[in-house]
């Protein structure tokens, strides 16, 4: 019988086909993060053929050195893949899939409703209501800004980064501008955007900036002090994609000193951890990396994470490999 070592609980679709192809399934019982020395530690001498892991675990050459030579394939339950060293993978022969396309909807959801809420005040105004502040309607009480009409810049123009701007443009009016590493005049057609050759063009027009690139090296703070100076005081930052692309010490600085009016973030640069500061800000929010957290995603990304598997142990390619 095949086993497979899954690192976390994970929603029950995935784990019925996989038991439903007769293979022996062990879950994580902790449901914690492993460190790494843990998953290493966990995995040795255990002849796992497939391992499901999540962006929470660091997979590097030592896990894969642990889980030994008959396991075929990592399946990462996330879209995103920087948690995993893949030249190493690579070196041993190991697949490594990851979960697009399921999650493009949701996430895009959550970006723009970070839009909505940062420059509506709903935060604040709900903490205000709670903590009995309220005591009736003013003409002066937490005003906020509108969404409508305004320039919405997208750095990044993946799945979720287009879904974005389908919504806001649609919905809302937006002017949609974009930075990427190539030009899409498709987009730019069906949206009437614009293409920015530089991201510090784009930063200097937007009112909302939305963050939708992968962490590499090139990507790692790739918005600093510097560039939060180029952008308007009434600008608004929304990151739903990796929490290192911002160097939160500069956006805790620009946020106490209005160079920026506020921000909206899922994810952090030192997860879960909060740079000292943030999380005493009123003009930011804040919300536990859960763009994609709604039960239909997190099921589909748990049967496609498990549609991987069976396919590489079935001999076939997989769905999504990872290049």
């Amino acid at each position: 019988m095949q086993k497979i070592y899954i690192t976390r609980k994970i929603p029950e679709s995935g784990l019925n086909l996989l038991k439903e192809k007769g293979y022996e399934v062990i879950v994580n019982p902790d449901d914690k993060v492993l460190t790494g020395e843990e998953l290493v530690s966990v995995l040795s001498g255990q002849n796992y053929d497939a391992v499901l892991c999540l962006l929470t675990d660091k997979i590097n050459d030592s896990v894969f050195e642990a889980v030994g030579s008959k396991c075929k394939i990592f399946a990462n339950y996330a879209v995103g893949y920087d948690n995993i060293d893949l030249m190493a993978a690579k070196s041993r022969g190991i697949v490594i899939t990851n979960t697009p396309d399921v999650l493009t909807e949701t996430v895009a959801e959550h970006t723009v409703a970070l839009m909505l809420a940062i420059s509506h005040r709903v935060a604040e105004a709900d903490k205000f209501v709670k903590e009995g502040k309220y005591y009736g309607w003013e003409p002066m009480l937490l005003l906020g800004s509108d969404f409508s009409h305004k320039t919405v810049g997208i750095i990044g123009l993946g799945r979720i980064g287009s879904r974005v701007a389908y919504h806001a443009y649609n919905g809302f009016n937006a002017k949609i501008i974009y930075y990427d590493i190539k030009k899409n005049e498709n987009f730019e057609k069906e949206f009437n955007a614009e293409y920015k050759e530089n991201i510090d063009d784009l930063l200097k027009e937007a009112d909302f900036v939305s963050l939708h690139v992968p962490l590499l090296s090139s990507t790692r703070h790739l918005i600093n002090k510097d560039r939060l100076a180029l952008m308007n005081p009434t600008a608004y930052l929304i990151n739903t994609s990796r929490g290192p692309i911002i160097d939160e010490e500069a956006l805790v600085f620009a946020l106490q000193n209005k160079i920026i009016k506020g921000a909206a973030l899922d994810v952090f640069e030192n997860e879960p951890n909060l740079t000292p500061g943030l999380a005493q800000l009123s003009n930011v929010i804040l919300t536990p990396h859960i763009a994609s957290a709604t039960e239909a995603t997190r099921e589909k990304m748990s049967l496609l994470a498990a549609q991987n598997i069976v396919a590489v142990l079935e001999g076939m390619e997989p769905l999504n490999p990872v290049k």
